[in-house]
């Protein structure tokens, strides 16, 4: 009974979190989620824990989704074309490193997201300008 109480603990404060974060600070979230989850597909690659690998990828590719989703192609113009294509191009090789448990791949994915991450990072006064 414990473990029920530190996971319904855990999803509240999840909740909050969200609840209380600005539209920059939830694309920040979703890296951090994609980073997270690419890392524990590797250890599941390593383990042969195919099973957990494919529930990592699944997951790391939603988020994939979810960053795609959240672009704003009209005011982003080339810039949101660019990641969108960069998102489509980073849920193929998420596939290809499942179909192959290649952790290289997932190693150059999360080189990717962190580029992205960091330019995320750095228009984080202006952002919060405009919020």
């Amino acid at each position: 009974m414990p473990q029920l109480g530190a996971k319904q603990y855990q999803k509240m404060n999840v909740q909050t979190s969200l609840s209380d974060a600005s539209p920059h600070q939830l694309i920040t979230m979703l890296f951090d989620g994609l980073i997270s989850r690419l890392a524990m597909a590797k250890g599941f690659i390593d383990r042969k824990d195919y099973e957990g690998k494919s529930r990592c990828l699944g997951s790391a590719i939603t988020i994939i989704g979810a960053l795609q989703n959240s672009l704003d192609k009209e005011q982003g113009g080339d810039i949101a074309e660019n990641l969108d294509r960069l998102y489509l191009y980073m849920t193929r090789r998420v596939f290809a490193a499942g179909v192959a448990n290649d952790v290289s791949i997932l190693d150059e994915v999360v080189s990717l997201v962190k580029t992205i991450k960091d330019g995320w990072d750095g228009i984080k006064e202006e952002a919060g300008q405009r919020s």
